[in-house]
């Protein structure tokens, strides 16, 4: 759709999917055509994942579960989502209030966190959902339609953050790897930003210019916090000392929106706890000299790739979080960083192994143990994803982080 060249290993689109390509190419070179032959790639992306009606999350698809593009870990199993409420639960035992779920999927992750805090006796006064796409909302409806009264009274949708703080937890698994980004590259001793324009038979193609003053102020940033020492290999390119350690033609994601989204958090949270969940990185390993490509990601029927130019509005495109910008983000926002590990740890310290124990057949103990595996080891989510976990007055060690403390690599 967006280049004559056929891509073998990806499924062919639906006729309907095609349609809708169309339009949604169609709008993204109109504008392009509106700023003056190039777009910058954190605009594309709004385009492309959030224009209402067109965007990958404003339209109606499958996009999560078998059936769909990708498949999350709430999905993947129940045993995420009883993990999480048991730190919910703690918090809750101490704040009482609410729990608030941003970008709630299929609605997987409620189902089992209201599930769980129900057998707890700590269910919140309130179970609010915050989704932006209307087809998950309805998915979501669907499914937590079939919870017992008792907890889906508790369930309510809005259409934006709070108005007044609540206390309790705020849950956002997935959420911030799918914020509009900016792509950057170094060439020589110049940052140029990567953008999208159009090639004169009508196709969308990489396209860079230079750096505007804020880019290239973020990436000095950047740079500045990535002290030595760093592998003799990665000595800075002479003459060019202010973009060491990277080398020409390094390229990477920066994510400007991190910080005013995490703001909002802090400003939704009165008393209690967020939890981030997502696949990411502490600064310094996120921007390794031999991390030369980035962590840009695209998911299509369960195919990964990284061509974001391909399908636009049909796949979904995401990057990894620096998890060191979302901790100086928090801080801003008086948050406090009060824990930070792998997921492995994480899910390990709320209890997935007593899950496990208490498997009633040998055929569902198999089952959740494959499960459980995809949870865990480090080749599959166990490591790449991460747990961060922000709080406001609330002083009491969080068990999810009893096994592991990683803030100091922040």
């Amino acid at each position: 759709m967006t280049s004559a060249e056929v891509v073998s290993n990806l499924p062919p689109l639906q006729p309907d999917e095609a349609k809708h390509g169309a339009l949604v190419l169609q709008a993204v070179r109109d504008a392009i055509a509106t700023h003056q032959g190039w777009l910058a790639f954190d605009d594309y992306l709004r385009l492309v994942l959030y224009a209402p009606g067109l965007g990958y999350y404003s339209a109606g698809s499958a996009k999560i579960g078998s059936g769909g593009d990708f498949v999350t870990a709430p999905e993947l199993s129940g045993l995420f989502g009883r993990c999480v409420a048991r730190q919910c639960a703690q918090v809750l035992q101490h704040t009482g209030g609410d729990v608030l779920e941003l970008g709630a999927g299929t609605g997987a992750l409620a189902a089992s966190v209201l599930t769980t805090l129900h057998e707890l006796g700590l269910l919140p006064d309130h179970y609010y959902i915050l989704e932006v796409s209307a087809d998950l909302r309805q998915r979501q409806q669907q499914r937590l339609a079939l919870l017992p009264a008792a907890q889906r009274t508790r369930v309510q949708w809005l259409d934006a953050l709070p108005a007044a703080p609540i206390h309790g937890v705020i849950l956002a698994n997935e959420v911030a790897d799918a914020l509009p980004f900016k792509r950057f590259l170094i060439a020589s001793d110049a940052v140029l930003e990567r953008g999208v324009s159009v090639s004169a038979q009508g196709v969308l193609v990489d396209a860079d210019r230079p750096a505007d003053a804020p880019l290239r102020a973020q990436v000095a940033q950047i740079t500045e916090s990535l002290a030595p020492p760093w592998p003799s290999s990665s000595a800075a390119p002479s003459g060019s000392p202010a973009l060491w350690p990277w080398p020409s033609g390094y390229q990477s994601e920066l994510c400007p929106m991190l910080q005013p989204w995490i703001a909002a958090l802090g400003a939704a949270l009165g008393r209690g706890a967020a939890l981030l969940i997502d696949y990411g990185l502490s600064r310094r390993e996120y921007y390794h000299p031999q991390r030369s490509s980035g962590t840009l990601r695209c998911h299509f029927r369960q195919h990964a790739h990284e061509r974001p130019l391909l399908y636009p509005g049909l796949q979904d495109i995401s990057a990894w979080v620096d998890f060191t910008r979302a901790a100086e983000a928090a801080l801003h926002a008086t948050l406090q960083v009060a824990g930070y590990c792998t997921q492995a740890a994480f899910l390990l310290a709320t209890g997935i192994e007593a899950d496990l124990a208490a498997s009633n057949t040998t055929l569902q103990r198999a089952r959740l143990a494959s499960e459980a595996r995809q949870l865990l080891l480090p080749e599959a989510m166990g490591e790449t994803f991460k747990v961060m976990a922000l709080t406001r007055g609330f002083d009491t060690a969080l068990r999810g982080f009893a096994y592991q403390d990683l803030r100091s690599s922040l």
